[in-house]
């Protein structure tokens, strides 16, 4: 399409069908779930790819064959498109993306008014200027790094634009520094829980299938050969081919996206296997790699994530995705890191990974030469490891060249989990981790830990509506209390509590000691509540529930007569069948690893079951 056959539209903001039109795409909205079950809000749904095009002429004509065209050409780079002819609404619309990043096509006219305020923007990654006239607007565009090229023929621009893709889509892998993220603590367990997730497979693909229909940024095409031909090709074809795969997943494993780690768990797990079979094939044959050797990446990083490297240089930082590198140094320096250099949100990053085949072994760390198995036939050199790959950093030095002070090299050495300082972060937490149960539960529990309540709620919810038997919706229901109750929303967190100790009655004996957990979790937010109220002297304690019998059952409004016993495990639990007198109470864990006992007492009006 050529720019001058761009005609005046005859509406004030149109666009294609197939893409979003301006006014109905106010993205930046949460959309919520609400039902009787105290659902946790939704975490906001932009689209499923790491980035949207934005389209900005006051002369877009939605109804020009030329336009229609060049719509279907830019879809096959980026499928999330939403066009303007108002320079305004384009700017709010802007201003509300957070987690994708943007490229722009603005005409020569309304770009020189807005791209100076919208430049600095971290989210706008590169802008494409279209118009008539070249010569006129290449000179005020040249002062302006975000800007790829002034253009008159879309054709230029869909050929920049899948550069430019590629090498955001590499800079936006996930990463995170020992210290300083609490992710980092859990980045083996969440391997883990990812790897020991056993979903019926055909079950799982159709639910990722119907999931994606209802986005409209992944191409239809796409998404019906996903459906017919997924047992035709390996794991690691379908991630390195131009689908909505690649991008899905690492959007997912960036931002932790519930409904997308959900729904492609199963590849995870089956990309992970297919790496480890071929590693072992590999290693056996004449593809083996050298016992020592070194591969590169290059990409972009934050200003942010760049002074996080610097402050741990010399401890530990994983990779949160599946991790592509490539045995050509020009290639990851060329192509990716150094245009990442004119990014002023960011910097240029070569990383020199040192990788030891031995400690790849011993730390279930796994890599594959992807020659013959990738759908580009290897034309990248290209060696991927599998998710969560922990590297110590080394050395961080700058990269001299001739246009820029943005170019560094960082030297890592793959240490695995075989690093004793890791080992020494991770074995007491994978200890208290299962204790919480597998999989899909732990992936909340360790949501929790890390402060994400959000999160956490919304994927136990989840597991909620699809559990199975009593005993799963008992768990996932204190699951659900324990993220209200660290939210501040007692109320409902006391609700959920009750619903679990209701769901455990049935099953339970009445002396059977899990319903201790119930009760203590309930007297835990009454407690806090009521240190609440003294502090401001307001409220009712007994508000908080219908049910006024619970709170003699979960809190103490008198003494509570409490002594060390090495009753035997037996004894942790004897019925409750009184409000005000109780015989012998224990909590299996006291602070000497000793049964605590609650010895009869009329004095005590309650039952407080209290982990010290």
């Amino acid at each position: 399409m050529n720019k001058k056959k761009l005609k005046p539209s005859t509406s004030s903001s149109s666009s294609a069908s197939t893409i979003n039109k301006s006014q109905n795409s106010s993205t930046g909205a949460a959309s919520k779930s609400t039902s009787e079950n105290a659902v946790v809000p939704q975490p906001v749904r932009r689209v499923i790819q790491n980035f949207l095009l934005v389209w900005l002429d006051a002369n877009i004509d939605a109804s020009n064959d030329d336009f229609k065209t060049s719509i279907q050409h830019l879809q096959h780079i980026v499928a999330s498109i939403t066009t303007f002819t108002n320079a305004q609404e384009c700017v709010k619309f802007l201003n509300d993306i957070k987690n994708e990043k943007i490229f722009m096509i603005v005409s020569g006219t309304l770009g020189q008014q807005i791209v100076p305020k919208v430049e600095s923007w971290p989210q706008i990654d590169s802008i494409y200027v279209f118009c008539g006239n070249k010569s006129v607007h290449e000179q005020w565009a040249k002062k302006i790094l975000k800007i790829k090229g002034v253009h008159t023929k879309i054709e230029h621009i869909c050929e920049v634009l899948k550069i430019d893709r590629n090498r955001c889509d590499q800079a936006m892998i996930s990463v995170s520094f020992n210290g300083l993220d609490p992710l980092f603590m859990y980045t083996q367990l969440l391997k883990e829980t990812f790897l020991e997730i056993e979903d019926d497979d055909a079950k799982s693909i159709k639910d990722l299938v119907d999931y994606c229909r209802l986005h409209e940024d992944i191409p239809k095409d796409e998404i019906k050969k996903f459906q017919s031909e997924y047992r035709d090709h390996t794991p690691i074809w379908w991630y390195t081919a131009e689908t909505f795969i690649y991008p899905m997943l690492n959007r997912g494993l960036r931002i932790m996206d519930i409904d997308i780690i959900l729904k492609m768990g199963f590849f995870i797990r089956h990309l992970h296997n297919h790496i480890a079979e071929l590693h072992r094939e590999q290693q056996s044959n004449k593809l083996a790699m050298p016992s020592k050797f070194q591969v590169f990446r290059g990409q972009g990083l934050s200003l942010e994530d760049f002074e996080k490297m610097k402050k741990t240089n010399g401890g530990l930082m994983s990779f949160n995705n599946f991790l592509s590198t490539s045995r050509n140094r020009d290639i990851s320096l060329k192509m990716f890191a150094r245009p990442a250099a004119f990014n002023s949100n960011s910097v240029g990053i070569l990383f020199v990974m040192s990788i030891d085949t031995a400690i790849c072994t011993l730390s279930s760390t796994p890599f594959v030469n992807v020659i013959d198995v990738g759908f580009f036939k290897d034309k990248e050199e290209e060696i991927l490891f599998s998710t969560h790959t922990i590297f110590r950093i080394d050395r961080i030095e700058r990269i001299q060249d001739d246009h820029t002070d943005r170019l560094w090299q960082v030297n890592l050495i793959l240490v695995g989990n075989q690093d004793k300082d890791f080992d020494k972060l991770t074995v007491h937490m994978r200890e208290e981790l299962h204790e919480v149960g597998t999989g899909w539960s732990r992936l909340g529990q360790i949501l929790i830990r890390v402060g994400d309540f959000e999160k956490a709620g919304y994927l136990y919810q989840l597991l909620l509506e699809k559990a199975s038997c009593d005993e799963d919706r008992a768990q996932y229901n204190i699951q659900l209390g324990t993220v209200y109750a660290q939210m501040g929303e007692y109320s409902k967190a006391i609700t959920l509590y009750q619903r679990s100790l209701e769901l455990k009655k049935v099953a339970l004996p009445p002396n059977h000691p899990d319903l201790a957990t119930s009760y203590n979790n309930i007297g835990a937010v009454y407690d806090t509540v009521e240190a609440r109220m003294i502090r401001t002297q307001t409220g009712d304690l007994a508000g908080l529930t219908s049910n006024g019998v619970d709170i003699y059952l979960s809190i103490r409004y008198g003494q509570v007569v409490r002594c060390w016993s090495p009753a035997s495990l037996s004894r942790f639990w004897i019925g409750v069948g009184n409000a005000t007198v109780f015989g012998p109470v224990c909590h299996p864990y006291g602070p000497h690893g000793q049964p605590e006992i609650g010895e009869e007492n009329e004095d005590c009006l309650f039952l407080n079951i209290w982990v010290p």
